[in-house]
């Protein structure tokens, strides 16, 4: 997957993906990611990239000349999104789509915004993290990216994480536990300790079911609610379970 970045801080994006996961994927070839500066395509020896806006106000606007010039010059994949806050929001399904693709470019915003011949004649979408307001794109770029990326396959040593995790299947992941087992007098619920792999399998359903309920509501109305089968899981192990988060007590 070719990823490109259109940025003006290039180094911030080099220096992020350069670690972890995406450095891992791209010294293994599965992942080629660019950070494009359009102050390259500048049309002066200052390298200006912003303007005053017409019309008056405020702050900057980046010109479109440098950004038309490096996505032709560089021949940057598609599709080409830019983040703004009045973009499509970003969530799992985005992600999902995107890493189908062979790849995909993002141009990250500064100063008061970008020229809006960018969005209108040169973008394919918008997309947005949320309805917040960030300094520049980058910071959101590189959230798009990784939550992609890790999507692509290989790139992930488990590929049966990601479909586990939250919002892999409209609900919150399940509660995760590790060593000790008695920690401060929590215990991890006896189920994870038992080895019946069927029966961590439904309790692990029934919390996701109950997380999701309680903490995003909103999630379970999209899916459609809860089938006759999840509603009986969480029928049938309602008495025998504790309160999610709380693990299991020792007996006093």
């Amino acid at each position: 997957m070719h990823i490109d970045v259109i940025t003006v801080f290039p180094d911030m994006i080099d220096r992020f993906c350069g670690h972890s996961l995406l450095g891992r994927a791209q010294r293994r070839d599965l992942l080629r990611i660019r950070a494009l500066d359009p102050r390259n395509y500048a049309p002066d020896a200052h390298r200006t990239v912003d303007g005053p806006p017409f019309g008056g106000g405020a702050g900057m606007v980046m010109m479109p000349g440098p950004i038309f010039d490096l996505v032709e010059a560089e021949e940057v994949s598609r599709p080409v999104l830019l983040m703004a806050p009045s973009g499509r929001r970003f969530d799992q399904a985005t992600a999902v789509e995107l890493a189908s693709t062979d790849g995909f470019s993002i141009i990250c915003g500064r100063y008061e915004g970008v020229d809006d011949r960018v969005r209108t004649e040169l973008c394919d979408g918008v997309l947005s993290l949320g309805d917040f307001v960030l300094a520049g794109g980058e910071v959101a770029a590189l959230a798009v990216i990784e939550a992609v990326a890790r999507l692509v396959p290989g790139v992930m040593g488990n590929a049966e994480s990601a479909k586990e995790e939250s919002f892999a299947d409209g609900l919150l992941e399940y509660p995760q536990f590790t060593r000790p087992a008695d920690f401060r007098g929590w215990l991890v619920p006896e189920v994870l300790r038992g080895g019946d792999h069927a029966a961590v399998d439904r309790w692990r359903r029934a919390q996701a079911l109950r997380r999701t309920l309680r903490e995003r509501p909103d999630l379970m109305v999209a899916r459609g609610g809860l089938s006759d089968h999840e509603r009986e899981l969480l029928h049938s192990l309602e008495r025998s379970e504790p309160i999610e988060g709380q693990g299991d007590r020792p007996p006093s």
